[in-house]
């Protein structure tokens, strides 16, 4: 089987939820036999990246870094460059490079679409722009071979707005083994089990700015380590930074991943995810790995990964926030339930399980055409 994969901005270690995704599959496809290529984007990746991880093979293809044309501009260059390599399928992540769909099907191939979520939804797009990123999930919906969405929300959104039956299969996680340590935590000076944790894109919907005013309130010696940066600097990632920086025992630590990231996990007493917008959190499925004690807003997105009621913080509301911070800072969380988050990880998303569901989808595609 051999497959083409389009969408992500490219793996390893670049920041976002498809790439991250994309990270952990495409290994595990490789592992059952199939031959992958990713086409990665330029303008992030380094001189060091490699040309192959875990058995994926990249295509490193240029395009403008500018937020309204890179993804289309390099998901159409990668789909005619495919189109050249004749795999079996092409598979496209996100609902924006979706609208490349139709060039696909025209150029002969077969085509499978991962959508994360209404990407149309998030705040930094206009008007136009959230029509024609709403065209891609409709081109998606109607005339991919398969659409895959990580979330029965997601499965209900698409079969009320276009009637089309769609696949449900999620994101994963890895659940680490073996001592992690905390010696990287001095860099940022943080005490172990003495910090709240948050980790993401600086974009509107991640509701970072609820969360430093929310932190502005506590009374704690606790610091707060925000990890992640802006794709591409705006007035809100501008504002997080400048209002982060003008405050005491907030911690910025940039773009995390490896060690440094395994072990801002492994040692907060609190992550929280503030989120007003989401497809399937990974950053939430990679906290429940590390056994964090965990709050997040109350959207289905969120929901979908099942805590306990009292873990759910009102999508927005800053005093909201503040009392679960302080009430979870001070309460932890249990052996029992750090369990049962485990035995859940392992039991809806492993890996190896997503893996296989999603080639059995790249085998009905193919065995579909040869009927």
């Amino acid at each position: 089987m051999k497959v083409c994969v389009t969408g992500t901005r490219g793996f390893p270690g670049i920041q976002g939820g498809v790439e991250t995704h994309c990270e952990h599959l495409y290994p595990k496809l490789g592992e059952l036999g199939c031959q992958v290529t990713a086409f990665r984007r330029t303008p992030y990746l380094s001189s060091d990246s490699p040309q192959e991880y875990r058995g994926v093979k990249f295509r490193d293809l240029w395009c403008p870094r500018r937020m309204s044309l890179e993804a289309i501009f390099h998901t159409a260059l990668s789909t005619i460059l495919a189109a050249f390599m004749r795999p079996d399928v092409l598979h496209i992540h996100a609902v924006g490079p979706a609208l490349c769909v139709p060039l696909a099907k025209l150029l002969g191939l077969r085509v499978v679409v991962t959508s994360q979520g209404p990407d149309y939804a998030r705040p930094k797009w206009g008007k136009l722009a959230t029509r024609v990123i709403k065209l891609g999930e409709r081109w998606a919906a109607r005339y991919a071979d398969r659409m895959i969405v990580v979330s029965e929300a997601i499965r209900r959104m698409v079969k009320e707005e276009y009637g089309e039956d769609v696949q449900v299969i999620p994101n994963g996680v890895e659940v680490p083994e073996g001592p992690i340590g905390s010696d990287r935590l001095d860099q940022w000076g943080l005490e172990p089990g003495r910090y709240v944790f948050a980790l993401g894109r600086f974009v509107e919907e991640k509701g970072f700015d609820h969360l430093l005013e929310a932190y502005r309130g506590l009374d704690t010696e606790w610091k707060l380590a925000l990890a992640g940066d802006a794709d591409h600097p705006r007035p809100h990632s501008r504002y997080l930074r400048r209002t982060a920086e003008e405050m005491d025992k907030v911690v910025l630590t940039g773009m995390v991943k490896g060690k440094d990231l395994q072990q801002l996990y492994a040692n907060c007493g609190l992550i929280v995810l503030p989120s007003h917008h989401e497809g399937l959190p990974l950053v939430l499925l990679e906290a429940l790995s590390y056994g964090c004690n965990v709050i997040a807003s109350d959207i289905p997105a969120c929901r979908a990964v099942p805590l306990c009621e009292e873990r759910y913080v009102p999508d927005g509301d800053e005093t909201a926030l503040r009392q679960k911070m302080e009430h979870w800072m001070a309460k932890g969380i249990s052996q029992t339930e750090r369990q049962e988050n485990l035995n859940l990880l392992r039991r809806e998303y492993d890996w190896g399980t997503i893996a296989r569901r999603t080639l059995a989808v790249y085998r009905k595609v193919v065995g579909s055409i040869q009927e």
